[in-house]
């Protein structure tokens, strides 16, 4: 039996449905990953040391997409297994993932099925999306009433 996986991932967390035949194993990951709280019609746009000016901008983005790397290899764990794989999600994030995966040849090629964008779900909106993209013969559109 294939162990089908699915993730709906965005840069605050991830969930990951495993379909293993009839069984589903649903795991959610918080991701740590900073978002900016600092507006552009704020002050304090860094600090002054003597003639030198700190912008904590780049130093802000660093650690930031360090702290996404972080997110995604630990998403990346739970799925190691797995046969298959689609990804999904309203941001950028998917594609980072997807990224991670070829670059550093995670999967083997082929077992990625799909990156697919997809707004916020419910936990029950993302078990469906995943039984119907690996099944889609157990779901039939009901037909229209005459």
């Amino acid at each position: 039996m294939k162990r089908q996986t699915g993730i709906w991932i965005d840069s605050s967390k991830a969930i990951i449905v495993a379909l293993d035949g009839e069984t589903e194993k649903i795991t959610e990951i918080d991701s740590e990953v900073e978002n900016s709280v600092h507006h552009n019609d704020e002050g304090n746009k860094g600090t002054f040391s003597g003639v030198h000016h700190g912008n904590s901008d780049k130093k802000f983005e660093n650690r930031k997409e360090q702290e996404l790397d972080y997110f995604i290899k630990s998403v990346l764990s739970y799925v190691k297994k797995s046969d298959e794989l689609i990804v999904f999600g309203p941001a950028q994030t998917k594609t980072k993932l997807e990224q991670k995966l070829m670059k550093d040849h995670l999967i083997e090629p082929g077992k990625l099925k799909a990156v697919e964008t997809a707004d916020k779900m419910t936990l029950n909106q993302i078990v469906e999306k995943v039984r119907r993209f690996y099944n889609p013969y157990e779901y039939k559109e009901p037909k229209p009433k005459s």
